[in-house]
Order: structure tokens, then sequence, then C-alpha cells
């Protein structure tokens, strides 16, 4: 089994939590370990009063390059395929429930989940060298992680969608223009800048923090999961449909 602190890094600086994304030969692409590693960073983020601020990026050369299609494609086709303990859906309930500021540094390539998490941040850096995308209709299958609600309030319904429909790529300069995100910096100055601003966040009292975040978040927290529910029934509807099927074996058939 892999080692959950393997998948997922952590360093503690002045009450920052970095978490960083630690599959780089596979672009930080979710598995099943990923994602329960990554649920269960942040759980223990939130629960731990030593952290004020979390602060999400990727090792290598990716954000992440979303759910895993090898695996998708053995969750489809293997009767025995085995799903994490959290996986998908417990990572999402772990972001819809997190109670401290939440920063993304997408140092990378940002696929899937790797762009709709930015929903969920309440500040989001970029790199200059960055993409974004979306590839739900690509794929032959719906928007998930609750992005067909909250991208709409974050980026304006146009901007949203022509990410959530087109499944084209996004730069970051398009991304910083649709209110994706909120700075987009050079490469060696994304983490030193994300992290400052994370620790100016962290100076503040925690119980204010929470506050805030509390005020803002919690009126759309039922509408999330409305949105979660209905986009799961619209993936589960089409994912092994002959769209879907058609595209993740010309993918699994290049990887081979």
């Amino acid at each position: 089994m892999t080692d959950p602190a393997a998948l997922v890094q952590i360093d503690d600086t002045n009450r920052v939590r970095t978490l960083t994304l630690n599959r780089p030969d596979a672009l930080n692409a979710f598995s099943e370990a990923l994602y329960d590693a990554t649920t269960i960073a942040l759980k223990e983020a939130a629960a731990d009063p030593d952290v004020s601020v979390v602060l999400l990026t990727g090792a290598g050369r990716a954000f992440s390059a979303g759910n895993d299609l090898v695996e998708m494609q053995a969750m489809v086709t293997n009767p025995e395929y085995q799903m994490g303990e959290y996986g998908f859906p417990g990572l999402i309930e772990a972001l819809t429930a997190f109670p401290k500021p939440l920063i993304c540094a997408v140092n990378g390539v940002g696929l899937g989940i790797g762009t709709t998490i930015l929903g969920y941040a309440d500040l989001a850096f970029m790199s200059t060298t960055a993409r974004l995308k979306c590839p739900f209709t690509s794929l032959g299958v719906a928007s998930e992680a609750a992005s067909s609600y909250l991208l709409p309030r974050l980026m304006g319904r146009q901007n949203a969608a022509w990410l959530l429909l087109s499944s084209e790529w996004v730069s970051a300069d398009e991304a910083l223009r649709m209110g994706l995100v909120w700075r987009v910096c050079e490469p060696d100055d994304l983490l030193p800048e994300a992290r400052r601003h994370a620790e100016i966040i962290a100076s503040r009292p925690l119980s204010s923090l929470m506050a805030v975040k509390h005020a803002m978040v919690e009126p759309t927290r039922a509408a999330i999961v409305a949105a979660t529910q209905r986009e799961s029934g619209q993936f589960a509807e089409l994912l092994g449909g002959s769209a879907n099927a058609d595209a993740l074996s010309a993918f699994v058939g290049r990887k081979g």
C-alpha cells in the first residue's frame, strides 16, 4: 500500500501548512490513494490549532493532471476495482467543509480537478507557464466538484461556460482575466509570493479567520452539496458510455 505521507508532502512554517501533491511522474494525477492522502491531510490541517492557513501546490511540472484516467478505465471495466477510503467524494466533502483559509499555487498544468479545485480556494496564484483545462466534454462525462455552481459564481456565467463546455486550454493570462485566479507570477516567484500572502493572513487570530471564512462560505454550502449530487448523477450516467469509453481507450492506448 502506498504511504499517504509520500503522496502529500507537508511543511509547516509560521502557521502556514504547505501541502504538496507528490506524484510528479504521473503529473500529480489523482489516484484513489492520492485522493485519500489529500483528504486526510486537509482533515488534519482543519483540526490542528497550530495551522491557520493551508497552501496547496504540486511537485514537479504539474499542479495536477486531474483524475488518473488509467484508474478511471479500470473503474469502468474491472468489476473488482477497489475504491479508496475517501476517494473523490471524500475530497470534495473535505474541501466544502474546510474551515480555514485555503490558498492554491498552480505551479504547472491543471486538468479537471486540478482546475475545479480553484472554486474552493480563497486565493489562487498561478505561474505564467501554467495552463488549465476542464476536459469533461472531451471525455464524454459531466462536470464535477460542484464546478457547475462554483465557477459561474467565481468567473461569471460565460467564462465558466467556455471553460466547462469547450475542453480547451486556458492560459495564465486568460485565467487572470476571467477571475479564475487572483495573481499570476513568474515561476520562481510563485511559491514565495503565495507563501508571503499566506503568512500575512496566518498572522491574524485564527478565531477571526475562521469566523470570516464561515461567514463567506456557509451560505453556499447547501448549494455546493446539491450541485455535487446533480453532477454525480450525470457523471455516473455518462461514465462507461460510448463517448467516454472511446476517449478512455484512446488515452490508455497512447499510454501503452
